[in-house]
């Protein structure tokens, strides 16, 4: 069973949520982006690398 929903950490620390259905893409510049669907952006403090792994089917 995928993941539906991931718990990443922003740049001041604080935890959120992010239904994986809304990502269009994820960028390291070097910071990680993630890019919503509408445009918005989200800043976080995991690696491209870990999302990734977040992702996998276990």
């Amino acid at each position: 069973m995928q993941k539906s929903v991931l718990m990443l950490t922003k740049l001041d620390t604080r935890k959120i949520l992010i239904n994986v259905q809304n990502i269009q893409t994820v960028e390291a510049n070097p910071d990680t982006v993630i890019f919503l669907d509408g445009g918005k952006k989200i800043l976080v403090k995991e690696s491209l690398e870990e999302i990734y792994e977040m992702l996998q089917d276990n």
